[in-house]
């Protein structure tokens, strides 16, 4: 009896364990905008270098979904099995329809394209058409919402807060009604997915666009998993001077880092600059080391085993900077959390 007991106890403690490490696994997100169009190197990707991507995921066994079918997992609380990445492209330049099409439907890899509307309804050639994007509809790929003009969902200088309100709600209103107009009533409904253009937001323009119905996603680094807050959603960008092979690679290995929770999500930095971040984690993680965008290391100031600090030692600099912390895991994998400062 007591061995079975014993045996019941070392079982109930490994399924436990096996349990918690999956709880960790996440996805990664990558974000693209142009391909092969080299006059914006900022957020252009060359074509090889894309299909280098495109290539490795395939030879290496990655799970391919959509951005939509991991928001679900999260949302609905079912685990994310290894080896999960998701494609999404924001602005739905002409060039994701004449370059990058071909190769989705090459590897037969879902997509998700965020879609500013009055750009495509305007005509347009620097963009697709509504008629091409139900092409790629037919093979997979999905489409979701940017807002309709682009505008910034910061609140603005002047506006009081019905004015903002109104305005961030009738740019994400009016794009989701033409998406739904022209690409059928069910786009972008399971889950609603936003992304911030520019990447910026508040902590206020955040919770109301969740008020809304919307996912919030962003352009600030770092692996999703099922404890990432569903107002910002983080990506891994990719443009030419990030996307050599051992960059891809590095990113696509990381795990969300194990946060229970962070001071505060508002990445506006008014009077304290440099503003101060403090994370707690859900259990001690060794040797987390961060860092500027410049890449200059921050010191990290350890409150206990499971909590600690990170300040930069000067002034961020406008327009904006991030606080980006990893570390070690198993397997050579890397945790990752960034957090956005937008400096005005």
């Amino acid at each position: 009896m007591k061995k079975m007991l014993l045996g019941f106890l070392c079982l109930l403690f490994f399924s436990e364990f096996l349990s918690a490490q999956n709880s960790e696994e996440g996805a990664v997100v990558f974000m693209y905008h142009r391909f092969d169009e080299n006059k914006y190197p900022s957020t252009n990707i060359r074509m090889e270098q894309f299909e280098k991507h495109l290539e490795y995921l395939s030879q290496n066994n990655y799970n391919v979904w959509s951005l939509s079918k991991i928001v679900r997992h999260i949302v609905e609380g079912r685990e994310i099995p290894k080896k999960v990445v998701a494609l999404t492209i924001d602005d739905a330049y002409k060039s994701t329809y004449t370059h990058a099409f071909a190769r989705f439907k090459e590897y037969k890899f879902p997509f998700t394209v965020f879609v500013n509307s009055t750009s495509t309804d305007s005509g347009s050639k620097n963009y697709m058409s509504w008629d091409e994007m139900r092409e790629m509809q037919a093979f997979g790929a999905e489409f979701a919402n940017h807002s309709k003009t682009h505008d910034y969902m910061l609140p603005k200088e002047g506006e009081d807060e019905q004015s903002w309100k109104k305005r961030i709600r009738d740019e994400i209103e009016g794009a989701q009604k033409r998406l739904q107009e022209e690409l059928g009533d069910t786009t972008n409904e399971n889950p609603k997915l936003f992304s911030y253009p520019f990447g910026e937001y508040t902590k206020e323009s955040a919770e109301y666009i969740q008020s809304l119905g919307y996912i919030g996603i962003t352009q600030t680094s770092g692996a999703i998993g099922m404890q990432s807050d569903t107002r910002t959603l983080p990506r891994f960008a990719m443009s030419e001077a990030y996307a050599d092979m051992d960059g891809f690679t590095l990113k696509l290995k990381t795990l969300p880092l194990p946060i229970e929770s962070v001071s505060s999500i508002e990445p506006l930095v008014k009077e304290d600059n440099p503003p101060k971040l403090t994370i707690k984690l859900k259990h001690p993680v060794k040797n987390v080391w961060c860092y500027l965008s410049s890449g200059k290391a921050i010191t990290v100031e350890w409150v206990s085993d499971r909590e600690f600090s990170v300040q930069a030692e000067e002034a961020l600099k406008a327009p904006r900077d991030r606080y980006t912390c990893t570390a070690a895991s198993k397997e050579s994998r890397w945790y990752w959390y960034s957090h956005l400062w937008i400096v005005k």
